[in-house]
């Protein structure tokens, strides 16, 4: 009689979950801050280009700040950090575009205090 083939698994232990990155966006925009990378969203059905600098909750809800290149494939007037929610971008994917962190980013900020997931290394 043969056995079952014993296999190990990884799981996010409770305490260390963290709301909103353990979605698939979550984990392309984490991992986009990690590798300082672009990422292409949807967001609000427009297309745009986006470097992500920090995800935070507010309210409970996972936010992601960063700042937009391309919108529509033109660039904005001005260059600005803004805040979008996690949970309403789409067609999240990771470009082969790389990104210093912009000055527009201040990690200080006392928002960001105690609400932090994940941050740009400076």
């Amino acid at each position: 009689m043969q056995q079952k083939r014993k296999t190990l698994g990884l799981r996010i232990a409770q305490d260390d979950a963290q709301p909103g990155l353990d979605t698939p966006v979550g984990r392309i925009v984490r991992e986009a801050i990690t590798r300082k990378m672009c990422v292409a969203i949807v967001y609000n059905r427009t297309p745009m280009t986006m470097v992500p600098h920090i995800i935070y909750t507010r309210h409970d809800e996972p936010f992601v700040d960063g700042v937009v290149l391309e919108r529509e494939g033109k660039p904005p007037r001005e260059l600005k950090l803004g805040t979008f929610k996690l949970a309403g971008l789409s067609g999240v994917t990771l470009t082969p575009v790389n990104f210093a962190a912009q000055p527009l980013y201040e990690p200080g900020n006392p928002r960001y205090e105690g609400v932090t997931l994940h941050k740009v290394s400076l």
